[in-house]
């Protein structure tokens, strides 16, 4: 079999190279993103494999169905850059990554700890030498309330890891789990907003869930909520956040993704002229702490993410089926 492997990492190159010769196949790669100028790379591919940057919408998934490739694998959890529905309908068969959560879920508890514990203004001031502590003042987690908005693979690890800090725990999810329930109290989305100290969000990204966090939701909330999104910056709409930061709603900001964050992170952008104002002002604030979507980046992840990128493809080949299909 033979694969086109997009928006390829330095990362990926060695695992890749013990994978083709673990499933027996031809790997073409590219550290181009998928579009229309490019596709001519998967010339005689029978399976393609991307990245978040490869946007997937109706010409080019035609391109694709009449050029004979039939199996797509993103090598990510989200896939909402690609026209799922469209895809289905011309017959193509698409499965996204599965890795452990524990990598994310770290990552986030993380984000909440730098949260209470003003470690970005810390760090700033080390840096000039000035070791002062005026200003530095923290929280506990176990003095505060918690509240969970998904308890999927994701929210229920970060659940069961904030157990022992023993703080108290509120989750709201459109699917409750017994064993959830164990260490949170399932709640009404409302309540949520209402009695959390930390919120933090661990829902896909789909037209009910975009900009869940808004203006009108953030005025639900305690007078300095800590915000944490370690899932889709398109959950929290940028400029309510602005507004919240500014007007001292909002306590402190951890986010690992950001609305318009495409074409900037993942990229080395040091020498260009960045044209998102949003971003460049909502990181200056010294309460938010804007990590590059890597909450998922670790070793055993991406281990995970480049193995359902070619096994996904052999596996439709094979059996017309695979675990992390999604069309």
């Amino acid at each position: 079999m033979k694969i086109a492997f997009f928006e390829l990492r330095k990362d990926e190159e060695e695992i890749l190279k013990r994978l083709e010769k673990e499933y027996d196949v031809e790997i073409i790669k590219t550290e181009k993103i998928l579009t229309k100028e490019t596709f001519d790379i998967a010339g005689g591919c029978e399976g393609i494999s991307i990245l978040g940057h490869s946007k997937l919408e109706r010409n080019l998934l035609d391109r694709i169905k009449e050029s004979g490739i039939k199996y797509i694998s993103t090598r990510i959890i989200g896939y909402n850059h690609i026209d799922i529905d469209y895809a289905k309908k011309i017959g193509l068969k698409i499965c996204n990554a599965d890795y452990a959560p524990n990598g994310v879920a770290d990552f986030t508890i993380m984000l909440m700890l730098l949260a209470i514990r003003n470690y970005k203004p810390a760090m700033w001031r080390q840096n000039v030498n000035d070791y002062s502590l005026n200003g530095l003042i923290g929280r506990e987690l176990r003095n505060l309330t918690v509240g969970i908005i998904g308890t999927g693979k994701i929210g229920g690890t970060v659940i069961k890891s904030l157990a022992g800090f023993q703080c108290k725990i509120l989750a709201n999810s459109e699917y409750e789990s017994d064993e959830i329930k164990k260490y949170a109290q399932y709640v009404d989305i409302e309540t949520l907003y209402r009695e959390s100290d930390i919120i933090s969000l661990h829902l896909p990204l789909t037209d009910e869930s975009y900009h869940m966090i808004n203006e009108g939701s953030i005025n639900k909330m305690k007078d300095g909520v800590i915000l944490i999104n370690a899932a889709r910056g398109e959950l929290m709409d940028i400029q309510a956040l602005i507004k919240g930061i500014e007007n001292q709603k909002i306590g402190a900001l951890g986010l690992d993704v950001i609305e318009n964050e495409n074409g900037i992170y993942h990229m080395d952008r040091k020498s260009d002229i960045i044209q998102n104002r949003d971003m460049a002002y909502l990181r200056q604030f010294p309460n938010v702490v804007l990590t590059q979507h890597m909450a998922f980046y670790t070793d055993s992840a991406t281990e995970s993410m480049v193995r359902c990128g070619v096994e996904g493809l052999v596996e439709f080949k094979k059996n017309g089926t695979y675990r992390c299909e999604i069309a």
